[in-house]
């Protein structure tokens, strides 16, 4: 049992699922940074205060003023998650433009058509074998 635990946690699938949940982790700093700083003020410029907690609320007030019940919250909620997944779009969209530009610059040049393949391996057996040229016509052949 021991051994598939260990042979489970060594496979690569479980390595990249656990760096890739590292670098998401790493990556909601940012994100989280790009929305409440640049995002959710534009938009409170835009269209007014970006929070929208104090928006149907119901069942009074807590100790510290806060809504016990408000759909305004979920709301806010529902907008923050767009606008992060709108802001993860733009940063994975822009990455993968560089990643194909690179790779188109990297590409290795297409190979030859088989039959081209096939031309040059019969061009390379008749240049071994003896009293053939190569290809251009012998001294004193003319042509018929």
């Amino acid at each position: 049992m021991i051994a598939e635990f260990r042979e489970f946690i060594n496979r690569g699938s479980f390595i990249d699922l656990a760096v890739g949940f590292v670098m998401g982790v790493a990556v909601t700093g940012v994100v989280n940074a790009l929305v409440d700083r640049v995002i959710m003020p534009t938009i409170g410029l835009l269209f007014g205060e970006p929070n929208f907690d104090l928006i149907l609320t119901f069942g009074g007030v807590d100790a510290d003023g806060v809504p016990v019940g408000s759909v305004g919250a979920v709301i806010t909620a529902l907008v923050t998650f767009l606008f992060i997944a709108l802001a993860l779009f733009f940063i994975v969209k822009g990455y993968n433009a560089m990643q194909r530009k690179a790779a188109e610059e990297e590409a290795p040049p297409e190979p030859d058509p088989a039959d081209v393949v096939l031309l040059r391996e019969i061009l390379e057996e008749l240049r071994g074998k003896p009293g053939v040229s190569d290809g251009s016509p012998a001294v004193g052949d003319e042509p018929a």
